[in-house]
């Protein structure tokens, strides 16, 4: 099985604008999300609670995973690869370089 890629906020967004299909997981804390919103179509599972509600998932799914940094995607990025999941990208620069738009969202 392959290591987690890396992949940055510009190429997810411009992805996302030409519509590709990506699986994207916010694993911010709640307030976090509140506070800045989530990217449209991403599904919201904090860090925390990744080992519980991983089988929520697609394993096939290209999977990004974004927290604020790159820090704690980076590690569930490694979870869900021993869990299985193969095509999985850590957005390295996390939401901090994010300009592309965002939902509300309240957790």
């Amino acid at each position: 099985m392959s290591k987690p890629g890396i992949t940055t906020a510009a190429e997810i967004q411009a992805r996302i604008e030409s519509g590709e299909d990506l699986q994207i997981i916010d694993v911010r804390e709640n307030e976090e999300v509140a506070t800045h919103g989530i990217i449209p179509g991403a599904k919201h599972i904090r860090a925390a609670d990744i080992e519980h509600r991983h089988t929520e998932l697609d394993p096939q799914a290209e999977t990004v995973v974004v927290c604020r940094s790159g820090r704690r995607s980076k590690a569930v990025c490694n979870f869900l690869q021993k869990q299985g999941y193969g095509n999985l990208k850590n957005m390295v620069d996390g939401m901090l370089a994010w300009r592309g738009e965002v939902e509300d969202y309240y957790p």
